[in-house]
């Protein structure tokens, strides 16, 4: 949520950033509730007031004035009570469109609307030059028996797999790996709860904008978690933080859900694009002049990973229209997939400013009272994508798939040999 001092002092900034998202958000009709919410709740403040001071007359007067006296208090009573009522129902209505606003966009994030317009800011590593017929991950799946969706759809339905084997060793291989290579970055690790409450979503900018994208458990008020970001955002809600212990940065690990609503037809062979999911999670709250710091850091740790497991990729700045509604600007890594020709997105890492901390009211003490801490959020291992991009990668003539030395001590051995 932006401060909504905005709409008085810097309208401008706020329509030039709808319109390099793309949006169409009614800014007059904001304008306008804001200020009636404010002039009404004004009217009865005042009217309460004058209804405490003719409460207190009433008391001096006497027969005929005082029975005068009591029906105006009466009058004044019935005026504060539907001036407060139409306070309350403008400030709600205000409120309810003001949740749609979305987070400022950084000056320096890519101009523009779809993934097509992010901005490659480098490429690091060698594509493999294969001298044999390449498989795709879905095709290195089948051959080495080790994913499979098949059966996984006559389970659970599409957009599902099992992951078997050594394909399974190998992703909890990467959830130990990166675990450790966070927290020795000074990230503290989690076992987040993947079921969170409304309020959880709201506060983390993903209600109502990707509300079609999450999975609800009718008749428990619960949610499926489409990352650990939101039960880690959300964790110090309606919490005053110490500023001596900023930045706080957490690492989460759990499990994910998302209904991939929209992308019908879209990456439906193998694994790419599934339901459920795991990740290993980065989050940071601090202080707002480290944040665009704390964005760099989490940038450097996710290619530092990425790096160490052999798999050439870019870094894209992703463009204004392509940002999620909590993000003032977010970097992609982008791994090279062989099989597909192509780089595709392996992880994120995102500023968000006060945008969630006003939602879930996250503050610090300053000297002159209160002000919202930053958060940051960044994917140090999409745990299934980051596997599907070392199979196709480190993929040999013999059919079998090579593992990254630096996973090797975690996995037990080295080679997935059909």
């Amino acid at each position: 949520m932006l401060d909504p001092q905005l709409l008085r002092n810097n309208l401008d900034l706020l329509a030039d950033s709808l319109t390099r998202r793309d949006l169409d958000l009614d800014l007059d009709r904001l304008v306008e509730l804001e200020e009636r919410s404010r002039r009404l709740r004004h009217q009865a403040d005042e009217a309460r007031a004058a209804q405490k001071e003719a409460g207190r007359q009433i008391a001096t007067l006497v027969d005929e004035e005082k029975e005068k006296a009591i029906a105006a208090a009466q009058d004044m009573s019935d005026r504060v009570k539907h001036l407060s009522g139409e306070a309350d129902r403008v400030r709600d209505e205000f409120e309810r469109l003001w949740l749609e606003m979305p987070n400022l966009v950084d000056a320096t994030a890519a101009d523009g609307f779809t993934e097509d317009d992010a901005e490659e800011l480098r490429r690091i590593g060698d594509q493999p030059d294969f001298d044999f017929e390449i498989l795709d991950h879905s095709g290195l799946g089948e051959r080495l028996g080790i994913i499979d969706t098949e059966r996984a759809a006559k389970v659970s339905g599409s957009r599902f797999g099992y992951i078997r084997g050594r394909a399974a060793l190998l992703e909890l291989a990467l959830v130990r790996w990166a675990m450790d290579r966070v927290v020795a970055e000074g990230h503290e690790p989690f076992l987040p709860p993947v079921m969170v409450r409304e309020h959880a979503l709201v506060g983390t900018g993903f209600f109502p904008e990707a509300r079609d994208q999450v999975y609800e458990i009718p008749g428990d008020d619960l949610f499926l978690v489409g990352t650990s970001e939101v039960p880690l955002a959300a964790y110090h809600g309606d919490e005053i933080l110490d500023r001596k212990t900023l930045p706080l940065r957490y690492a989460g690990y759990s499990s994910c859900f998302r209904r991939e609503a929209g992308t019908y037809g879209k990456d439906t062979a193998g694994i790419f694009r599934v339901h459920q999911f795991e990740k290993v999670e980065m989050f940071v709250f601090c202080l707002p002049e480290e944040s665009p710091s704390e964005h760099d850091r989490l940038l450097e740790i996710e290619e530092a990973l990425v790096r160490e497991l052999e798999i050439p990729y870019r870094v894209v700045n992703v463009a204004a229209g392509d940002l999620g509604a909590s993000a003032t600007k977010k970097y992609d890594i982008e791994a090279w997939f062989p099989g597909q020709e192509a780089y595709r997105e392996i992880t994120s890492t995102s500023n968000t400013t006060d945008f969630q901390s006003r939602r879930l009211n996250i503050r610090y003490r300053t000297d002159d009272g209160t002000t919202p801490v930053h958060t940051l959020n960044g994917t140090a291992c999409a745990l299934g994508r980051t596997m599907l991009a070392i199979l196709e990668n480190h993929q040999q003539r013999d059919g079998s798939v090579i593992i990254p030395q630096a996973l090797r001590p975690y996995t037990g051995f080295d080679v997935i040999a059909p």
